[in-house]
């Protein structure tokens, strides 16, 4: 099996080699390999300390350690919305990319076949420490692992010392003194947490992958608020709802217009008996759509006779359109939103006698519809 020991630092880079020193002293396994979560400003610090005077690899050398994978491709620098990286993750809204960001990255560790990722909060903001154990909490497998690094108070943030050494070397304490690194005292301690991975429906999973860690949460958040808004923006095909936004296809937009103005819809025997159904629908994809195909190839009429109102060649609407485009809208609404809010918007069907009763559930009271 493959050991991974993720850390997140901030100014203070030495909790790598503390911690890599703290799982040799203890006897655990070590990491074949090393990421490290941090920010733009962070990075000089660990490039120079680890790599430039060469701590990393003189702490492997002192320990007679095995070769670990480890170079600037597995540092891992946060990134705002438009993958450009944060600065200091000082401000509100790059705490909010750090949670994202750190969450999808570990997601992307847990999914890893034959690995155990040993994850370490010792490092970086408060804040970072917390989603870091948050999203082992939402990911983390049976064999994956959480831990925080403890060192002396006279050896704590002291620029000069990086590990114990094996040998006598002096460096100067925060009074100013000299302090020997070889009677430092490093203490690796466990985190219990709770796998919520498999307790956890797969939707809420999902949308955090898809959407992001923090506009689930804000929108499970509202799950239990007697009314939501859902904001159905024509012009841009786009449904928001709980802080999420659904993009649909032009024709989807139309569909769900349509059906909401249709209120409960009976697809019986004689559905495909009027024309009544393609008119209505076309009235709304005209409002949101331009494809010449869906007037002339699935209805039978070019757009210009539709405009006069010469409906003498409009064809009836087929079932299987209605089937096709209701499972195709009700799949976007799954994947973007936690199961309790996509149950609110999806469209439901329930077969009767002769046929099969579609409607929106947004209808439902529970939600506020506004268009804009």
């Amino acid at each position: 099996m493959k050991h991974i020991l993720l850390i997140i630092t901030g100014a203070s880079p030495q909790v790598l080699t503390e911690t890599l020193f703290a799982i040799h002293k203890q006897g655990k396994s070590l990491p074949n390999e090393i990421y490290v979560i941090t920010t733009e400003s962070a990075k000089p610090l660990l490039v120079d300390g680890l790599f430039n005077q060469g701590h990393f690899q003189q702490l492997l050398t002192d320990y007679k350690l095995p070769e670990i994978e480890f170079s600037e491709k597995n540092i891992w620098l946060i990134e705002d919305q438009n993958g450009q990286p944060v600065f200091d993750a000082s401000t509100e809204v790059d705490q909010v990319y750090m949670a994202d960001f750190i969450t999808r990255k570990v997601d992307e560790l847990t999914k890893l076949e034959n690995t155990a990722i040993h994850a370490s909060i010792a490092g970086g903001r408060k804040t970072m420490a917390f989603y870091l154990g948050y999203a082992m909490s939402l990911f983390g497998r049976e064999q994956d692992t959480l831990s925080h690094v403890f060192v002396d108070e006279s050896f704590e943030f002291l620029k000069d010392f990086w590990y114990p050494t094996p040998h006598s070397k002096f460096v100067k304490n925060k009074a100013g003194k000299s302090v020997d690194c070889k009677n430092a005292n490093i203490t690796l301690t466990s985190i219990p947490y709770v796998r919520m991975r498999n307790l956890i429906d797969n939707s809420v999973l999902t949308s955090i992958k898809n959407v992001s860690f923090s506009k689930t949460v804000a929108s499970l958040n509202t799950v239990n608020s007697r009314v939501i808004s859902l904001v159905i923006n024509p012009s841009a095909k786009q449904l928001t709802f709980a802080g999420i936004d659904i993009s649909l296809t032009a024709k989807e937009m139309a569909f769900y217009l349509w059906l909401l103005d249709q209120y409960e819809l009976n697809v019986d025997r004689y559905f495909e008996d009027t024309t009544s159904y393609s008119e209505a629908y076309l009235t709304q994809f005209s409002r949101v759509g331009t494809d010449l195909r869906v007037f002339r190839d699935t209805f039978g009429i070019e757009p210009e006779d539709f405009k006069i109102n010469n409906l003498s060649g409009l064809k009836p609407m087929e079932k299987t359109l209605v089937q096709q485009t209701r499972s195709r809208i009700n799949k976007k609404l799954n994947n973007a939103l936690p199961i309790e809010l996509a149950e609110k918007l999806l469209i439901d069907s329930t077969t009767v006698d002769g046929g099969t009763i579609y409607q929106v559930n947004a209808l439902n009271g529970k939600v506020k519809i506004e268009l804009v």
